[in-house]
């Protein structure tokens, strides 16, 4: 076939061998397609692919199969949008809803006109040129003609009929339709891949995702036909060490019940790349392979490394330079991110140092497919904050009570004595703390199973600075009245869940204040940072908290530092601690000198714990 077509090298006689030989042969198996001709140069490959098309078209037009024609109408909107097929160019109109139909009709004749009138003029040896025959243009519901005085809010009905010449439109009135839909721009074997949708007027438990990869490598660049094979159907795909080297595909198709939308292609824009092999969290996931069940509440908290942090010249020279430059790009680190929070099963995720992006682009699509609801705080004048997702199978939102903590310090009279205090005691220490932009994201849930069953959780990600002890202690003091006035006043005594990296060893003032309750005027962090930020008082809180994974030797590991900064802390008197899973062994945290690395997202390690109401 190959040598026969070099006697062909213009693309005129190409055309007349496929349409008087190949042709009519693959229109009778339209199974087959191109693959029937293997030998087939890319360029005859093409050219038939579109004949074959073309033919379909026509065939499915006599046959009386209309194409789509896609109205937007919300009544909250003053114009709606008319989307159809002309002539092989989309058309997008832009509509009053209170403009009558006739003028619309008039002006989608006047367009389909136009079109014929360029047809004429593009055939070659034509002397004369025949003014062109004005289209027909009418809108028909159950078979009658639409009043063409009738608004265009009322008259484009779902199911009506468009026609324009000879040619016919089904009317789709507000489909499914999705607004976005991307893939991840970093494809790891091992790892799910999970797309970032937007859908209006349908649901996503509707959609049909069916995924593609390569028959070899690049064969997607090569040429649109037969070069795809389907690997899986549902939302998340997780791509295999053989698919390494090869491109990824996904046909997606929005959905509401029993109406199906306009379906979208999307090609990864890079082939699939081979993961890291063993992740520290890999053993872990060994024990949260299931969901949990009856009253256990498995709960994780994780510091995952904000993007505008771990890409800073001081995170890449000075903090990380034993950290691959790769392994520190956030599209590598959301796959492991990804894969590591999926694999916890957990009923309720506490995350700090969350982009916005991340949150929107990656967490919310991925977690969400697997079956969880997000909460986001951000940071005022920063681009990361606090996350906190539930499982949409155990707990339904009841409230949140979110605060920034130096807004909350000067206007809620429930910390009036406590701005007294830090006022009289040292104006720097009280300008500091007005100047942190640190929050509490408070979150109040209910069991979807027993509805009197309620929980407050609580997440936030104290003052960072070393010899900011003082100041976290002001923090703490903030949070855990907050804490108290909702778990404890606004409702009637809930379990209270506290999680989050408080910057905190087991061997501060702030851990001694959670745990114990109280803290002393002479604790010495109230001397942290020097006699002029010395603040002292003595503070005390009413929760009976502990800290569910105990006091690991360190949760932050870098090349300068190790310590345990992070918790869960959590109601004594309401929650017992029926498992904690271990944290990864320190030989896995070294195997790549300390964190983040290429098997660990994180400069972090996330702490899990499964409780049990009591």
């Amino acid at each position: 076939m190959r040598y026969f077509f070099k006697q062909y090298e213009t693309v005129t006689l190409m055309r007349l061998y496929l349409a008087n030989v190949l042709f009519p042969i693959a229109r009778r198996l339209p199974g087959l397609g191109t693959s029937m001709f293997p030998g087939l140069p890319l360029t005859a490959r093409r050219l038939l692919s579109d004949a074959l098309k073309l033919s379909a078209r026509t065939v499915s037009q006599r046959n009386g199969q209309m194409e789509r024609a896609v109205v937007r109408c919300v009544p909250s909107e003053p114009k709606l949008t008319i989307s159809f097929t002309l002539d092989g160019s989309q058309r997008q109109m832009q509509r009053d809803q209170t403009e009558q139909l006739g003028r619309v009709l008039a002006r989608i004749a006047t367009n389909a006109t136009k079109g014929k009138s360029k047809a004429k003029k593009s055939k070659k040896n034509r002397c004369e040129q025949t003014a062109a025959t004005e289209t027909v243009v009418g809108l028909y519901y159950k078979d009658e003609a639409v009043a063409e005085d009738a608004f265009n809010s009322e008259a484009w009905l779902d199911g009506s009929v468009l026609h324009v010449g000879e040619r016919r439109y089904r009317v789709e009135r507000n489909p499914p339709t999705f607004i976005t839909v991307e893939l991840p721009a970093s494809l790891l074997a091992g790892f799910p891949v999970c797309p970032k949708v937007e859908l209006e007027f349908g649901q996503l438990e509707h959609c049909a995702f069916q995924w593609f990869k390569e028959v070899r490598p690049n064969a997607g660049v090569e040429g649109p036909e037969d070069c795809w094979v389907e690997a899986g159907n549902e939302r998340v795909f997780i791509p295999r060490n053989l698919d390494i080297g090869l491109h990824i595909k996904l046909k997606c198709t929005p959905g509401s019940g029993d109406r199906y939308g306009v379906s979208r292609e999307l090609l990864s824009a890079g082939p699939v790349q081979a993961g890291p092999g063993v992740c520290t969290f890999d053993q872990r996931h060994v024990y949260t392979s299931r969901l949990t069940g009856g009253g256990t509440v498995r709960t994780v908290s994780y510091n995952i490394l904000a993007d505008i942090y771990a890409q800073t010249e001081l995170s890449k020279n000075v903090l990380y330079p034993y950290c691959a430059p790769y392994a520190l790009d956030i599209d590598y680190r959301q796959s492991l991110i990804k894969k590591e929070l999926s694999g916890y099963n957990a009923d309720i995720i506490c995350l700090q140092e969350v982009d916005k992006s991340v949150f929107a682009d990656s967490l919310v699509p991925a977690l969400d497919a697997y079956g969880m609801e997000g909460l986001f705080k951000v940071k005022d004048k920063q681009h990361e904050g606090l996350a906190t997702f539930y499982r949409r199978s155990r707990f339904k939102l009841l409230a949140q009570h979110d605060v920034k903590l130096s807004d909350a310090l000067v206007s809620d009279p429930l910390h009036r004595d406590l701005l007294s205090k830090i006022t009289d005691g040292s104006p720097a220490a009280k300008e500091k703390a007005l100047q942190r932009s640190t929050s509490l994201q408070v979150t109040v849930l209910h069991d979807v199973n027993d509805p009197s069953r309620l929980i407050c959780v609580a997440n936030t990600h104290l003052y960072w600075h070393p010899k900011g002890g003082n100041i976290r202690l002001v923090q703490a003091a903030i949070s855990l009245r907050h804490i108290q006035q909702v778990a404890m006043e606004l409702y009637e005594h809930i379990p209270v869940i506290f999680a989050g990296d408080f910057n905190s060893t087991p061997s501060s003032g702030l851990y001694e204040f959670v745990t114990k309750g109280e803290i002393a005027e002479s604790h010495e962090d109230w001397l942290s940072n020097g006699p002029e930020e010395q603040c002292s008082m003595s503070l005390s809180h009413a929760l009976k908290l502990s800290s569910a994974c105990g006091e690991p030797a360190y949760t932050n590991y870098v090349a300068g530092y190790r310590g345990c900064l992070d918790y869960i802390f959590v109601d004594s008197s309401a929650l017992s601690i029926e498992q904690v899973i271990p944290l990864p062994s320190h030989e896995e945290v070294t195997a790549h000198q300390a964190l983040p690395s290429v098997s660990h997202p994180s400069d972090h390690i996330a702490l899990i714990c499964d409780l049990q109401w009591k």
